[in-house]
């Protein structure tokens, strides 16, 4: 996958979880008696999980090309954000299925470690000039998935 296009995946990956979500699929762990907040929640902790599973295989197996496509050069950084992504993303799917409580308390390092990058992204951005697509597309998805379980897991269910 080209440098340029696989910017979008992330991006597209949050869009794609608030349409199913607005459509009104059914998200995994759900049923239809569910309310559109929590169908919206599941549906973005579910592409959260496909989400740092391939981004814990991304800064692992590929990790020099991971780190050229956001600008960076490869060191240890990568191994620790594969090793926190595989723990993100498999807890991420576990709570499909555990209910509220479970969802909150992976949000909570979900929300934190995704709005941290994206302010480091914005510092890249802004001091380094570091246009590389991983690095600024990839702001939709650090912002839009933060904003997003931030307000919804507020709302009364």
């Amino acid at each position: 996958m080209s440098e340029k296009v696989s910017g979008f995946v992330f991006p597209g990956l949050f869009f794609m979880a608030w349409g199913l979500a607005i459509s009104g699929s059914i998200p995994p762990g759900m049923s239809e008696a569910n309310q559109f907040a929590q169908y919206a929640i599941n549906w973005l902790l579910y592409f959260c999980g496909f989400a740092f599973l391939s981004a814990s295989v991304m800064h692992s197996i590929f990790a020099k090309k991971m780190a050229k496509t956001i600008g960076w050069v490869t060191n240890g950084f990568q191994y620790e954000i594969a090793a926190v992504s595989l723990g993100l993303g498999v807890s991420c799917f576990y709570s499909l299925y555990w209910g509220r409580t479970a969802q909150i308390s992976i949000s909570i390092p979900v929300v934190t470690f995704l709005f941290f990058a994206g302010i480091n992204h914005l510092k890249e951005i802004i001091i380094n000039r570091n246009f590389a697509p991983n690095n600024t597309l990839i702001l939709i998805w650090d912002f839009g998935v933060s904003a997003s379980l931030t307000v919804l897991l507020l709302l009364p269910i």
